[in-house]
């Protein structure tokens, strides 16, 4: 049996701390369960190194953010070794293989009837001089005035567009933000609600509360997300007039699963096509929005 294990990434903008540990270590331990059972293992995990707050960080200290996310990486593996973590691959999202691997995934998945073309307003902070991600974007909860960030409101759950805040800020400087019109491309969530509703359906053994949690996002109504930014750090847009973007990390870095398997697979001179087949078995450890991009793998490879 091929056993695919997947444990969270550290983000690479600050060190790791005893916490992190609660969600690594059990990972860990299923790697060596499935070693001494005998069965053929792929153990992997990698640094998250794109996105807003390395840049935040590689600004406050007049850095680069690849010298940043370079240095916490770095950070990271000695941390692992001297813990005695028996990763067969830790990598990171800012090698040519991952980027390469997210560009030709997002080339076939903008052919697909779930990616489309839309200008929205998007937060942009005229004292930082750029646009702000959503998680960079303070401001009320309109549905229960809860102080939250442009996401999602953790003490009610609604999911949140910045647009949406009552007084939305910059988490960065703490200005008041505007919003200005730009073109991203969005993946149309609503249209996979069949698709999700029967995983869902599916597997009974599920927590009450984890089904009753997904339920009620289908039952509020799916939105669509972009999975492009106007950031300057990241992963190059594959598409025409996108130069300027960048792929959304959260489009990005879960796919770091499936890169990392396949450097591992190729390593191995065996068959990444099978360790994403029928015979093989994966545990994904502190994750909770990979299974969107697995679905749509499966459905373009």
């Amino acid at each position: 049996m091929k056993i695919l294990i997947g444990s969270a990434w550290p983000y690479a903008n600050g060190s790791l701390h005893i916490g992190h540990i609660a969600g690594l270590l059990p990972a860990d331990v299923i790697a060596r369960y499935f070693r001494a059972k005998g069965d053929t293992v792929y153990y992997v995990s990698g640094s998250d190194c794109h996105g807003t707050p390395v840049v935040i960080r590689a600004n406050q200290e007049n850095k680069t953010p690849e010298q940043i996310s370079n240095f916490f990486h770095n950070e990271f593996i000695y941390c692992f070794n001297k813990l005695g973590f028996s990763y067969d691959l830790y990598t990171k999202t800012s090698t040519n293989e991952h980027k390469k691997f997210v560009e030709e995934f997002h080339e076939k998945l903008y052919l697909s009837k779930y990616i489309y073309e839309k200008s929205s307003p998007q937060a942009y902070c005229n004292k930082c001089n750029s646009f702000i991600t959503d998680r960079f974007v303070l401001g009320k909860c309109p549905s229960c005035l809860s102080e939250t960030r442009g996401e999602q409101c953790d003490t009610c759950g609604f999911v949140l567009e910045p647009e949406n805040l009552i007084q939305p800020k910059c988490a960065i400087c703490g200005s008041y933000i505007e919003f200005k019109d730009s073109t991203h491309l969005y993946i149309a969530i609503s249209k996979l609600e069949k698709q999700l509703k029967d995983y869902i359906n599916s597997h009974t053994n599920w927590r009450k509360n984890a089904i009753s949690f997904s339920n009620r996002y289908i039952d509020e109504g799916l939105k669509d997300r972009a999975i492009t930014r106007d950031l300057k750090w990241g992963i190059d847009v594959p598409k025409k007039n996108y130069k300027d973007k960048k792929i959304y990390i959260w489009a990005e870095n879960i796919l770091g699963y499936l890169s990392a398997s396949k450097v591992l697979a190729d390593s191995k001179d065996e068959s990444f096509e099978e360790l994403w087949g029928e015979n093989a078995r994966h545990y994904y450890f502190m994750e909770k929005i990979i299974y969107h991009f697995i679905q749509l793998y499966y459905l373009h490879y």
